[in-house]
């Protein structure tokens, strides 16, 4: 048995799951950094599989819960610091075949590299197995995470609040404009400008992604429209 061999093994184990395809789990573990036959298209599969049995755990659990609270729970069970976390749990990061400038700059430590490689784990899982044992495994690896969950502490996003407090007032709604995308295809970085016309408000969000940043910009307006309304 190879190094590598082993080294997946030993993921494996810390995982609770044993793949009868071994080659599904080896690209899982491929970032595109180290090769062509990547991760990316299991981790879109991936993505999907937690999603539905994130939503369906939920639904199952809060009964009485409407779609609104449901969508932010599910939003901070599946977003990526949520699942870097818990790769970190299991110690992914160490099982990541990277190529050498994503090593050498510490990319298995990088959050959105272990977001992505967890999803693709997922999907492999998910192509191996089906979807109930897969099932089974996302709900064991996110242990208190959900049964703790409490749709009260279930925040709003930062746009979402933003174009609720506007609409109180009826100011109109924000406008987001994406002014750049810049760095290499599997690292980028997205700037986004929020303008609220009528209180004069114009910030600036940067992000891994064009979500990520506009959410920052809004962080950003939502306090100078707060310190406005005050003043």
């Amino acid at each position: 048995m190879s190094h590598r061999q082993q080294q997946i093994e030993r993921f494996c184990r810390h995982l609770g799951y044993q793949f009868s395809d071994q080659q599904l789990i080896t690209k899982a573990l491929t970032h595109r950094s180290a090769s062509n036959n990547h991760n990316e298209r299991l981790e879109f599969l991936g993505d999907a599989v937690l999603g539905m049995v994130i939503a369906k755990a939920l639904f199952a659990k809060f009964p009485k819960v409407d779609e609104g609270q449901l969508s932010r729970m599910r939003s901070s069970l599946v977003k990526g610091k949520t699942l870097a976390v818990i790769a970190k749990e299991i110690d992914l990061g160490d099982y990541i075949t990277l190529g050498e400038g994503e090593l050498k700059s510490g990319g298995f430590r990088r959050a959105s590299i272990l977001a992505d490689a967890f999803e693709a784990v997922i999907g492999a899982v998910y192509l191996d197995a089906g979807f109930e044992q897969t099932n089974q495994l996302i709900l064991q690896l996110y242990g208190d995470r959900l049964t703790e969950m409490n749709p009260a502490d279930a925040q709003k996003d930062a746009k979402t609040r933003l174009q609720e407090l506007l609409q109180s007032r009826r100011l109109s709604l924000p406008e987001y404009e994406l002014l750049s995308v810049s760095g290499e295809p599997h690292e980028q970085t997205f700037e986004v400008v929020c303008f609220i016309s009528e209180k004069s408000i114009k910030t600036l969000g940067k992000g891994s992604s064009r979500r990520n940043a506009e959410q920052l910009a809004a962080e950003k307006a939502l306090g100078q429209l707060q310190q406005h309304l005050a003043s």
